[in-house]
């Protein structure tokens, strides 16, 4: 059982001051927090690409390479890399460097991303966002199994037995599909037999076993092991000493986000009410002490078949001093509780 931290490099206003940090301040404050989630222990750090005022990180392999250089230990991915509009050259180019930075600890999470300012910048056309996912997966997987590529689609230009450099120091350099709970892609993965990332991040996380169990039906259809697949999540949350203490943390920034948001799409007010439920065991926030949280995360382990799970920590801006101590009690004394009880849970399984 993997446990680590998902960021999306957030610079929305600070809802006691008003004011905004900028974006440069708050990626050198993620890479510390890169670096303290490995002094901790943890497993994994992921960094999500977003093309908006109020995120920061247009490109996280810069950000995790400049993590890679003062870490030892911890797999840096990013959160998701959108693959749709970027090249997939480029994007196995740089992840393949911070592979060597690294010396073998980078991952590439593809996905459609939830935002769609990145397709008007780089010059897409949103009637073609399925077609263009398929198309640009398809290529960087090839990138990913060859040196040498050849390869033709409709929305990029053809590539001729060249060779795409460098290679990474992993063979093969990790894909991983994320999946905000869409069966389609769900099923994608599973034949394709790549890991999954589920973006469980409202509703009841156990409606999420249906959506495993067709990934691994498709995997093992497609005559993949499913023994050796992995699932991972994201969730929203937050650790403090004090379980109330971390509801009132986290409350301000979350409710900011998830209203500004929900103007957006379209969605419902957003309250403390049903932040509040989705603090209960059967809720998608991973909001509390230790205690709790490792026992949430042990409920998903053992109903819906996660082995990896990343706390998305902050939502919207918060002090870096809280985020860099929920990381820290993540590290110390969550993953600790959880990686005993699920060996032992397995051992007892057998």
């Amino acid at each position: 059982m993997e446990i680590g931290v998902s960021t999306f490099v957030e610079t929305t206003p600070d809802v006691k001051t008003g004011k905004v940090i900028s974006h440069a301040q708050r990626i050198r404050e993620v890479v510390e927090e890169i670096v303290l989630a490995d002094q901790v222990g943890l497993d994994v750090f992921g960094v999500g690409e977003h093309h908006r005022i109020d995120y920061a990180a247009s490109s996280p392999a810069v950000i995790l390479a400049a993590a890679a250089s003062r870490t030892e230990k911890i797999r840096l991915t990013s959160a998701v890399t959108v693959l749709s509009s970027a090249d997939p050259v480029r994007v196995f180019q740089d992840f393949a460097t911070v592979d060597a930075i690294s010396n073998g600890r980078a991952e590439i999470m593809a996905g459609r991303g939830s935002f769609i300012e990145s397709f008007p910048l780089f010059g897409y056309d949103l009637n073609d966002y399925d077609e263009l996912f398929e198309e640009k997966l398809e290529l960087l997987l090839k990138i990913v199994a060859a040196e040498k590529v050849t390869w033709k689609g409709g929305h990029r230009p053809a590539i001729q037995n060249l060779g795409v450099y460098p290679r990474p120091v992993q063979d093969p350099l990790p894909v991983w599909i994320g999946s905000g709970g869409n069966s389609e892609s769900v099923v994608r993965a599973g034949i394709l037999g790549l890991p999954l990332v589920l973006a469980i991040i409202g509703g009841r996380p156990l409606q999420f076993a249906a959506l495993v169990k067709l990934y691994k039906r498709a995997a093992a259809h497609a005559g993949h092991d499913i023994s050796k697949l992995t699932v991972a999540s994201h969730s929203h949350g937050f650790i403090s000493e004090d379980k109330e203490t971390a509801a009132d943390k986290f409350f301000p920034s979350t409710h900011y986000v998830m209203n500004k948001l929900g103007k957006e799409r379209g969605w419902g007010p957003y309250t403390r009410s049903s932040f509040d439920d989705a603090r209960s065991l059967e809720g998608a926030l991973y909001v509390g002490d230790p205690e709790t949280v490792a026992e949430k995360i042990i409920y998903l382990r053992k109903n819906v078949g996660i082995t990896r799970f990343m706390l998305h920590v902050p939502v919207g801006t918060m002090p870096h001093e809280e985020v860099m101590g929920a990381i820290e009690l993540l590290g110390k004394e969550v993953a600790p509780i959880v990686r005993e009880e699920v060996a032992k849970w397995e051992r007892e399984e057998r």
